[in-house]
């Protein structure tokens, strides 16, 4: 589909309708989820909310991006795959969101799911060299193609998944992500991608509305591993087949906070001689909590980080030296902010507030699936 005036429009379109699609099943995924069990109910003190509220708000999520693209795309075999791998992926978070499935099992059916996709096209090729030295500007990946992908899509799907921890945070930074790569696509003339980066992007600004503090109803695994899983099988499609330094960079600064405090929650966790799967309280919302910062105002800084890295990614798909200078602030007051947060204040140091710290509200606290929930 050739960039045009009507591929803005579709976009527009396709926005709208997994916004009104989302907003108006939220409520019925809410009484589904009362029914079903799948409700986080407050049995100690790592939980905020003092009445049960339910999980599984993802299906909403769901049902919006899934409608929206079937009306206004067209089923290659990539977008086949991608679907039906979301499809397992979905399931998997509804099983997850009532009975709290194992970690290992839920790793293996997300690389099931990832397989779906790469069979059908989802693959990475090859990526550029970050090395503008080099001889080489480009590497063919040849072999490893397959379980590149398929880690990319599995470590993304748990990097969105680990940071659901305060009502809002994980839906909000999908939806920057979501239109920031919207913009890029429209930018290099991928008027599917930018569609597929609608529906989702629309379908959580539909559901948002139910999910900021104090929160209605929490996504659960059901959607947030969905929305990870969707960010990085669309980014293969979008981002990693052009053969410019874009393929490499791109991508990590689109998904760069959870990328970043997944890698941190892996380098603290094995430092401190844990399993990278065991739960703590070391995440970017815990700190800015512990440092005082109310649920909403911890949020808000977390959107400005990923809006910051959103326009560097934006800056970095142009030409021309002042725009490259733009991208180079941008990105270093994103890593100062990140500094501040991560090494300016150790481990175990107590928060500013003689307050009980709210742990993880959305009820996620977890690698690979892994969590402590009121539950259990």
């Amino acid at each position: 589909m050739p960039f045009s005036l009507q591929a803005v429009a579709f976009v527009g379109a396709t926005l709208l309708t997994a916004a009104l699609i989302a907003l108006i099943t939220t409520p019925v995924v809410k009484s589904l989820a009362f029914r079903v069990g799948a409700v986080d109910v407050p049995k100690d003190a790592r939980r905020m909310h003092d009445h049960p509220i339910p999980r599984m708000g993802g299906l909403a999520i769901f049902f919006g991006f899934l409608f929206s693209v079937l009306i206004f795309l067209p089923l290659t075999p990539q977008l086949r795959g991608m679907m039906l791998g979301a499809v397992v992926i979905v399931v998997l978070g509804i099983l997850d969101d009532i009975y709290t499935l194992g970690a290992r099992l839920k790793f293996l059916i997300q690389i099931a799911a990832a397989l779906i996709a790469v069979s059908q096209g989802n693959v990475i090729t090859h990526l550029s060299n970050p090395n503008i030295f080099s001889p080489e500007p480009i590497w063919s990946l040849g072999v490893l193609s397959v379980p590149f992908s398929v880690l990319w899509i599995v470590a993304i799907t748990n990097a969105v998944n680990l940071i659901d921890g305060l009502d809002g945070l994980a839906c909000g930074v999908s939806t920057i992500s979501s239109m920031t790569l919207l913009v890029i696509a429209l930018a290099v003339s991928e008027a599917e991608v930018a569609i597929l980066m609608a529906a989702l992007a629309g379908a959580c600004i539909g559901f948002l509305p139910y999910n900021l503090n104090p929160a209605k109803i929490f996504m659960g695994d059901t959607g947030s591993t969905f929305l990870g899983y969707v960010l990085a099988v669309v980014s293969i499609q979008g981002l990693f087949k052009y053969a410019t330094i874009i393929s490499f960079a791109v991508p990590f600064l689109l998904m760069g906070l959870p990328i970043f405090d997944t890698c941190f929650a892996i380098l603290r966790r094995v430092s401190h001689g844990q399993s990278p799967m065991s739960p703590d309280r070391g995440h970017i919302h815990h700190r800015l909590i512990d440092m005082g910062l109310s649920q909403k105002q911890a949020v808000a800084v977390l959107y400005v980080i990923s809006a910051i890295l959103g326009l560097s990614a934006v800056v970095l798909t142009t030409n021309g030296v002042t725009k490259a200078m733009i991208f180079l602030a941008s990105l270093g007051t994103a890593g100062g902010v990140a500094a501040m947060l991560f090494l300016g204040k150790e481990s175990g140091t107590p928060p500013r507030r003689t307050r009980r710290p709210p742990p993880d509200v959305a009820g996620n606290d977890h690698f690979f699936g892994e969590e402590e929930r009121s539950d259990k």
